[in-house]
């Protein structure tokens, strides 16, 4: 159940005219009255003989106590309460006990016998409007500050009462919804989104690995944006505004949102913070450092630089050290997800936009990201940028699969962060992230898996038992269940390569293990397959076996034409 306080106004009749009227698009149906303050309030909704000035001037009355220069100009309180799409119908009466509560709860009626004088409206089945007067019957302002958290705290126990679908409590860190005014529009003009939704996600795409303040305004104009900026008389830039082209107002002039208006991190400053360098490169291991096979393009290769990064947030994420530290890495791995949905190949592009979409609420929360030593990431996005966009085919389609097989671990390991400081939207929202991360995965990892099968199939038995006996040294618990999977195939093939490339596959296997737990993983080969590949800098995809000194190790290379349809690997839990 989400109650919402709206703005303030100052036409009682106005407002009522709407509540009473058909909507903006005849939606409003039988409009009545389900409480008031008084419980005779006339009802211009079924009562014929009723009007909604006679309620207006009822709602109005305590102004009256008041001097004509001590009424408050913006006098109107306005509340909505909707219930969850999937809730049952609730009736007249449960509704007004609802009213009740909640004008109780934000202080416009405390049920001390003086309170301001209100009226609960219904115009559809799963939400109330609740309109005040917010002037006292003794002539006093009501104490209603802070009445949008009261109210939100009060519907958390409303749900409980009747059953109703559980919300997740935030924390006062979402980015602000579009308005009803926003939303209508929209659909005017034919949208899927409001024009407020649509500028936040092109801005978040633009910070995406931006390395400066002019890069990031250069991409804004570059998108089709209009963009203004406010600059202090000392020559330095204050903020900047955007708007779509075509979204005009009445007088035909362009809507205009502040980036703080978007998000609460989309401020310029908050955005130059990004562009904070560390000093110090990153250390890193031989088996981590991204080894680039000489073939791979730019997008292939920008994706496993970002899987490596990948990886060093995980850490980060998983030490529990640092806050600031593992904000920023979080924040990161939201630009990362906007740079994959901007380059992403047709095939992937809807699932990583709605995972860049929902990852956003998890990008920000009361701790503040300390952007010093999150570059990895920053550099990858960027990378991923600049590389272009994948054909989502051979190293690239692979090279995708194998970063959105860690971005799921990166979501994952981001909810439980968040989690553990009970920030409930947070971790909802990257548990939300990671099912269309996983739905990606699947998509882009089919073909590129297909083929590892098949030339894992065609290995000589010799050999094949070879690698049994290597997965069986290394993983002494998980061998059998490794090798009854049909990734056991594909595992076997990236074994062979790691051994043709100069590795000591029992000790690359045994490494991979143990970086995370393999336990709940609905396929351990194919985690595995995805990690050796990276550590080793195998390439993702070869679909030609390269000869071995064993001549019995493969079989000719059959036709592509002739190859099983590519089966779908399992989305692997981490």
């Amino acid at each position: 159940m989400i109650p919402r306080i709206h703005k303030q106004g100052s036409k009682t009749l106005g407002l009522l005219h709407y509540l009473y009227g058909k909507g903006t698009h005849e939606e409003h149906v039988d409009p009545h009255l389900v409480a008031s303050f008084d419980h005779m309030a006339p009802d211009p909704g079924r009562d014929p003989g009723a009007t909604k000035k006679d309620l207006q001037e009822l709602l109005d009355q305590p102004l009256q106590l008041l001097d004509a220069d001590r009424r408050p100009e913006k006098h109107v309180w306005h509340c909505s309460v909707r219930a969850a799409p999937d809730d049952p119908i609730l009736t007249d009466e449960q509704w007004g006990e609802i009213a009740r509560r909640m004008v109780a709860v934000t202080g416009i009626d405390p049920g001390d016998g003086a309170g301001c004088r209100w009226a609960a409206v219904r115009h559809a089945d799963d939400h109330i409007h609740i309109i005040a007067t917010l002037v006292r019957e003794d002539g006093r302002r009501p104490d209603h500050h802070f009445s949008g958290k009261r109210a939100q705290a009060e519907a958390r126990l409303i749900e409980a009462d009747y059953g109703l679908h559980r919300v997740t409590p935030g924390d006062g860190t979402a980015a602000k919804r579009p308005t009803s005014a926003e939303r209508h529009k929209a659909e005017r003009q034919g949208r899927d989104r409001a024009a407020r939704e649509e500028l936040r996600e092109t801005v978040r795409r633009a910070v995406a690995g931006a390395a400066s303040t002019d890069e990031f305004l250069g991409r804004l104009k570059d998108a089709g944006l209009l963009v203004r900026t406010r600059v202090l008389p000392s020559g330095d830039l204050k903020g900047y505004k955007v708007a779509l082209p075509d979204d005009r107002n009445k007088d035909n002039e362009p809507v205009y949102y502040a980036g703080s208006t978007l998000a609460p991190d989309l401020s310029l400053p908050r955005i130059q913070e990004r562009f904070t360098t560390d000093s110090t490169p990153p250390k890193t291991t031989d088996s981590e450092r991204p080894e680039r096979p000489g073939a791979s393009s730019a997008p292939a290769a920008a994706r496993r630089t970002t899987a490596h990064a990948g990886w060093a947030a995980l850490l980060v994420l998983d030490n529990n050290g640092d806050d600031g530290a593992a904000a920023a890495q979080i924040s990161a791995t939201g630009e990362v997800l906007n740079a994959l949905a901007k380059t992403s190949a047709l095939h992937t592009r809807n699932e990583l936009r709605q995972a860049a979409w929902e990852f956003e609420r998890a990008s920000y929360s009361h701790t503040r990201a300390d952007f010093r030593h999150v570059q990895d990431l920053r550099r990858a996005a960027r990378e991923l940028v600049h590389g272009g966009p994948a054909l989502g085919r051979g190293e690239d389609g692979a090279g995708t699969a194998m970063v959105l097989d860690m971005l799921v671990f990166l979501a994952i390991a981001a909810a439980h962060w968040h989690a553990q400081r009970h920030h409930a939207q947070q971790a909802e929202a990257a548990r939300r992230a990671a099912a269309h991360l996983r739905a990606a995965y699947l998509q882009a990892a089919g073909e590129p898996l297909a083929v590892l099968r098949e030339r894992g199939r065609r290995i000589a038995p010799p050999l094949r038992r070879h690698h049994a006996t290597t997965v069986r040294a290394a993983l002494p618990e998980l061998a059998e269940t490794v090798l009854a999977e049909p990734g056991w195939d594909a595992l076997a093939a990236t074994l062979a390569d790691a051994e043709r490339a100069g590795h000591n596959p029992r000790d690359l296997l045994a490494e991979a293990a143990a970086r995370r737990e393999l336990d709940t993983a609905d396929s351990i080969s194919y985690v595995l397959v995805w990690r050796l590949r990276r550590t080793a800098g195998l390439p993702a995809y070869a679909p030609t076996a390269t000869p071995t000194t064993k001549p019995q190790t493969t079989t000719p290379h059959q036709n592509p034409a002739h190859r099983p349809a590519p089966a779908t690997p399992h989305a692997h839990r981490r």
